[in-house]
């Protein structure tokens, strides 16, 4: 059997993607991600890690073809990729933080991705959880179709990232195989690959004890047997940075990981940089002008639309969500691109990145097609639901309105983007996967009384805003309660106060030489002061 784990990276965080797999091929073995969960926030968790849905949908993809992964439990994975691949262009928004406005607009714009993937799984999950419609449809498609197996999927990128990244590290895909495989043996197989080309030696060897699976004959009285016996011989090493290093897996997977995210962030901050550079003056009128101008009455609807296309084949063509959205973000920031013209860009985005696991589906053996393309499809079908759900009927249009609220938010607090980039992407997944290890009963311990609490906030709130006398006269407004509970102020003077504490000695050095009041006591002058009339420097002054 062909077992295909397709790697699908287009810049050099290609290098962390087997530590990855390694964790999925883990908690395969504890039956962890039959939790939906628990497959959710993995989806997110790798997804942060890797920067790109198309290569954890791809992963996905592969590890179904390969019979590893079930349908059921990979589509809570799929939601979470949804959502992890965000958290690129919310990166992107940190680097405009030194102007107000700027910020918050592009803080909006990274977020209205995060609002939308979030609001789109907290519906759909629990609809498929209880019903399995995505994955029903997906294999309604599935079945309507003649499929037959292709021998490789397109590679747009691949073929000129490829040779760079060889010269970096190279993987051993033998014993990823061998761990999915349960051969114990194989864990203790380093994953970097060490040599490229090898030859396999036949040789024969005589046995005393003839049996059927040897090759036995007669010649008169005597009776002979052989048997053939085969060894690999490492010919050719491999050429890239780790061959001969000496280190661990561990070590090397972290020195990958760090040097990635470091040409990551390089990168994301360059592109910020050029585009401000570039898209000024009337250059970015122009382009304001054509991307936010909606058609003529009665045809003004259609613009969004026409906008999703253009996202959907602009990621096609450079196969990866992130890169799109963190383009638009800057854009975005420096005010050529409307938030309201920039959500249906971002939707677009959505349906243009599940081309990638569509193509790895097709790529699939035979006996495992239907299984890797109806989830390939089932991601179709999440982004088109979310869309139906928040996008046809202006009112639906939370996102917008959310995003809004952060983008405020972020602008009177600029600390606030580092904590919602940590507990959106790392705290929150990480505890919300901690408390389902622990089974569904302390879920639902746990999570039933967080949901009920934050419905009755929403809904409090809500009456606030537009019937406020239908309220009691203590909920009419949340000044009851603590301020550190209604109110960013007391956190924003804690991290203020924690601020100057860091920088004080700085600022007390220079006080020192700015302050003579603040002098040691021996670097004060003995002398009397002097006090000099205007006019009359150039005169010997008298003391007074």
């Amino acid at each position: 059997m062909k077992w295909q784990f397709e790697m699908f990276i287009f810049f050099i965080d290609k290098t962390c993607l087997l530590h990855i797999i390694y964790i999925y091929l883990i908690l395969f073995d504890n039956a962890i991600l039959s939790n939906p969960v628990a497959g959710l926030m993995v989806g997110i968790l790798v997804t942060v890690l890797v920067q790109s849905s198309s290569t954890s949908t791809s992963i996905i993809v592969s590890l179904v073809s390969s019979g590893l992964l079930e349908v059921k439990s990979a589509v809570p994975i799929i939601m979470g990729s949804n959502i992890g691949t965000s958290v690129t262009n919310t990166i992107v928004a940190l680097m405009q933080a030194g102007e107000r406005n700027e910020f918050k607009r592009a803080f909006a714009g990274a977020t209205v991705h995060d609002c939308f993937n979030w609001l789109s799984v907290l519906v759909l999950l629990p609809v498929e959880v209880a019903s399995g419609l995505v994955s029903y449809l997906a294999r309604v498609t599935v079945s309507s179709f003649q499929l037959h197996s292709g021998q490789e999927a397109p590679e747009l990128l691949k073929t000129l990232t490829e040779p760079f990244t060889k010269l970096i590290i190279q993987l051993d895909k033998s014993v990823i195989t061998g761990i999915a495989l349960g051969d114990e043996s194989m864990r203790n197989h380093s994953l970097v690959k060490v040599w490229c080309k090898s030859s396999m030696n036949v040789t024969a060897a005589a046995a005393q004890n003839c049996s059927t699976e040897l090759h036995c004959g007669k010649d008169s009285d005597l009776t002979w047997i052989t048997q053939n016996i085969s060894s690999q011989i490492n010919t050719e090493k491999c050429r890239h940075l780790f061959v001969d290093s000496g280190l661990s897996d561990l070590a090397v997977g972290l020195i990958l990981l760090a040097s990635s995210l470091m040409v990551l962030c390089t990168c994301l901050l360059l592109i910020v940089k050029v585009l401000n550079s570039l898209l000024k003056g009337q250059v970015a009128k122009v382009i304001e002008g054509v991307i936010n101008t909606d058609f003529p009455y009665p045809l003004g609807w259609l613009s969004g639309y026409l906008a999703m296309l253009i996202g959907a084949g602009m990621t096609f063509i450079i196969q990866s969500s992130s890169v799109f959205t963190s383009a638009l973000t800057p854009l975005i920031g420096i005010g050529v691109i409307s938030l309201n013209r920039a959500y249906p860009l971002t939707l677009g985005s959505n349906i243009g990145t599940t081309t990638t696991a569509i193509l790895a589906a097709l790529a699939s053996p035979r006996e495992k097609l239907p299984a890797a393309c109806q989830i390939a499809l089932c991601h179709f079908y999440f982004n088109i639901f979310g869309i139906l759900l928040w996008y046809p009927v202006p009112l639906t249009r939370l996102p917008i309105r959310m995003a809004s609220a952060l983008g405020e938010c972020t602008a009177k607090y600029r600390w606030f983007a580092v904590l919602y980039l940590l507990v959106c992407f790392l705290l929150l997944p990480c505890l919300v996967f901690g408390i389902s290890l622990a089974g569904w009963q302390a879920m639902v311990g746990v999570g039933a009384p967080f949901a009920a609490l934050t419905i009755f906030i929403l809904l409090v709130n809500l009456m606030q805003s537009h019937s406020p006398t239908h309220l009691p006269k203590t909920l009419r407004s949340w000044d009851f309660l603590p301020q550190w509970m209604h109110s960013l102020k007391p956190l924003d003077k804690l991290i203020t106060k924690t601020t100057v504490l860091c920088c004080k000695s700085k600022k007390q050095t220079e006080q020192w030489y700015d302050n003579p009041a603040l002098s040691l006591p021996e670097e004060i002058s003995s002398e009397p002061r002097v006090f000099r009339l205007r006019g009359l420097e150039r005169c010997n002054s008298t003391p007074l």
